[in-house]
């Protein structure tokens, strides 16, 4: 059934602000709780993070102080709403175990926005930092059964399986080479719009987490762990960011703000399987309902256009959906394992020169220790193998698999890679 938030009738916004009691919401119970219920959770924290920043900087390149006054009283709603959602993670949920959820999301989310986004070098992005992403789960669950002898399926269960990816080691690259080609928001299809509202937003999340995170380990192993991935999320939120429009105005930020926040909302809300968090997302819902309402009032009133000529008057026909993309996310490794990017595109590593500025990063900051690398070798040392949950069988790329499958194959990339290191 389709949906449109610009027909539907909000929650005013003075009678949205909430008390503490409700702020301090009831957080689930880690060892009951549905992997793709934590997802979805980590993944509205990072929207409402996307929306309260987003607002700030708005508001301090804003002239108007009537239009100020506006955009703090929605995002004082917005800091009640992400407090609410992020409230849901219980304390006994250690560090580690919160970061395997955001690299869940991150594989299930990147997988699910590649499959449904209609512009093929769009396409090309998501698949590109998918095979990233799912290689720093893979990190990090070897990393987890390292300092707390625990599996990281108690955490993700079996939707995903975690293996190599492209591996950390080769993601480093040049920030020139970070910067992809933007869409025009009023060309674009509106599926490309939300996709990338929603990637940029998770992936700010997982920066700012482990940026801020990852000095709390005790173990050199850990941290280095998290210094290294950490870079590589900085690097994903340029990546994804510079596909959105340029030209938009604030103003037509902020309406496209709030509608892609009724779209999650509705999407989590549909999907949702606990009762309790179910009730919180119908209720933000109806209040970003009205916060879309003001922002298209700014609209008409400051730039004198009409909001249903940059929104689809249909409003939306499908929501985003956390499910497993095992097939998906294995055919993907198999066909571009082996690419890095290149300006805006993303090319073959075999094919660029040996002077090329990748090779010279990669020297630079890989320097003599690697610590993605390191925690697969510390792992396997201390309980004899590995970490890994392959459920589909051996790993699609022969160099990637484990050393008793490998016959001494290695993937291009890596010798290429060793080469110039």
């Amino acid at each position: 059934m389709a949906f449109n938030p610009l027909k539907e009738k909000g929650i005013p916004l003075d009678k949205q602000l909430r008390n503490w009691r409700e702020l301090n919401v009831e957080p689930y119970r880690k060892g009951e709780v549905h992997p793709y219920s934590r997802t979805r959770g980590i993944l509205m924290n990072g929207i409402e993070v996307e929306a309260v920043m987003f607002s700030h900087q708005m508001a301090r390149n804003t002239l108007d102080s009537s239009v100020k006054k506006m955009l703090a009283e929605m995002r004082r709603i917005e800091a009640q709403q992400q407090k609410a959602i992020n409230w849901l993670i219980p304390a006994d949920e250690s560090t580690i175990e919160v970061t395997l959820g955001y690299e869940q999301v991150a594989v299930d989310l990147t997988a699910w926005l590649a499959r449904n986004e209609p512009d093929p070098y769009l396409k090309q992005v998501y698949d590109f930092a998918l095979l990233e992403d799912f290689d720093h789960l893979y990190r990090y669950a070897n990393l987890y059964q390292l300092i707390e002898g625990k599996k990281a399926d108690g955490i993700c269960g079996e939707l995903t399986e975690i293996m190599p990816g492209r591996p950390t080691v080769f993601e480093h690259r040049h920030p020139d080479d970070e910067i992809r080609r933007p869409m025009t928001a009023l060309a674009a299809h509106p599926q490309s719009i939300l996709n990338a509202l929603t990637i940029v937003a998770g992936e700010q999340q997982t920066m700012n987490f482990y940026m801020n995170i990852g000095n709390r380990y005790q173990e050199p192993i850990a941290r280095g762990t998290y210094a290294e991935i950490a870079q590589i999320e900085e690097q994903h939120v340029t990546h994804y960011e510079t596909i959105l429009d340029p030209a938009a105005s604030w103003l037509e930020n902020l309406l496209l703000h709030q509608w892609h926040e009724c779209w999650m909302y509705w999407s989590v809300m549909e999907d949702e399987t606990d009762p309790k968090v179910r009730a919180i997302y119908e209720l933000h819902l109806n209040m970003e309902i009205e916060h879309l309402r003001v922002a298209a009032e700014l609209m008409r009133k400051i730039e004198k256009r009409d909001p249903e000529e940059i929104l689809p008057s249909a409003g939306f026909d499908r929501g985003l959906k956390f499910e497993t993309n095992k097939a998906y996310v294995r055919e993907v490794l198999r066909n571009q394992v082996d690419l890095t990017s290149k300006d805006s595109d993303f090319v073959p590593v075999a094919t660029l020169p040996p002077n090329d500025r990748y090779f010279e990063y990669q020297r630079r900051v890989n320097g003599d220790w690697v610590p993605t690398e390191e925690v697969i070798r510390e792992n396997a040392a201390q309980n004899g193998q590995e970490y890994r949950l392959e459920t589909e069988g051996p790993h699609p790329v022969p160099g990637l698999r484990t050393p008793d499958q490998r016959n001494g194959e290695e993937i291009d990339y890596a010798r290429r890679g060793s080469e110039a290191a």
